[in-house]
């Protein structure tokens, strides 16, 4: 027998308070994980310190290379210097979200596979994803995110850009969806790990990639614009967010785009995680 209206109510009222107990318990675990992880981390001021400035340096040493470049050339491909400047800095935002929390992903095969860590994963009540991607973070990361809105101002005030509540919005968006394509790819690369131990992976000659991502997609060759997009969409998630946001004309125009494949990827590397994390066997040992 088909269920009343009113009991299909009641049903819908409860799994909207289940969805929302769920994301403010998350949300909690988030923030305890966080703070006690900043804790211990700012604990050991040295070290700390030591990786905020190694990590700052190399920031730096990418933006020298753009001012560099602009000492040779007045323009790259019809772009100004102040309009690379703003397209680095915006793509520095995702850049600096995705290192924060990406550590256990780039050590996934050896912390937790191979050492036997995903096992304790598993017996906590929680989602094993969540875990893995919030139980530590790379904090010295967030001076990218400062460098990035840094350069996203000075650029602004170089070229008379007035930033109204839309555009902020607009930052706010894209930026979150950049992040996201960038967590989407490097959990795609993780999952490797379930079927193929390897203490190394697959990360870092994908991770060089994001580098070419930063500057105009029309310095390069139609081959490689396409790869920047539709494969490794590092180029994608930085690139037409910017050009939207700068007020610039390109053909085609993939701005509206750069959500749907954020959520594509991500959708796809969640569900790839599932059917690893059902194939995990253990160590074995």
């Amino acid at each position: 027998m088909p269920p009343t209206r009113h009991g299909a109510s009641s049903q819908e009222e409860t799994g909207f308070i289940g969805a929302v107990a769920a994301v403010k318990r998350h949300a909690l675990l988030f923030f305890d994980y966080f703070t006690q992880y900043a804790k211990v981390r700012v604990s050991y001021r040295g070290d700390f310190f030591i990786s905020l400035a190694t990590s700052f340096a190399a920031t730096i040493f990418g933006l020298g290379f753009v001012i560099i470049l602009f000492q040779k050339a007045t323009q790259l491909a019809g772009w100004r210097f102040e309009e690379v400047m703003f397209l680095y800095g915006f793509s520095l935002i995702p850049y600096g979200i995705f290192n924060i929390v990406s550590l256990n992903l780039y050590d996934f095969g050896n912390n937790f596979i191979i050492e036997g860590k995903f096992d304790r994963v598993l017996l906590r009540p929680v989602s094993s994803l969540f875990q893995v991607l919030f139980e530590t973070f790379r904090i010295e990361s967030l001076q990218e995110v400062a460098t990035g809105i840094f350069c996203l101002w000075w650029a602004s005030k170089r070229l008379g850009l007035a930033w109204t509540p839309g555009k902020f919005a607009m930052l706010f968006f894209f930026g979150t969806c950049a992040a996201i394509i960038y967590i989407s790819i490097f959990l795609l690369l993780t999952t490797v790990c379930f079927w193929f131990e390897d203490r190394i992976g697959v990360h870092p000659p994908i991770w060089n990639v994001i580098a070419f991502g930063r500057y105009p997609l029309s310095i390069y060759s139609g081959v490689v614009q396409f790869f920047l997009c539709w494969i490794i969409p590092f180029g994608l998630a930085s690139f037409y967010p910017s050009v939207r946001m700068l007020g610039r004309t390109v053909h085609p125009e993939y701005a509206p785009l750069v959500p749907v494949v954020a959520l594509a990827f991500l959708t796809l590397a969640i569900s790839l995680w599932n059917i690893g994390t059902r194939h995990y066997a253990s160590t074995g040992s």
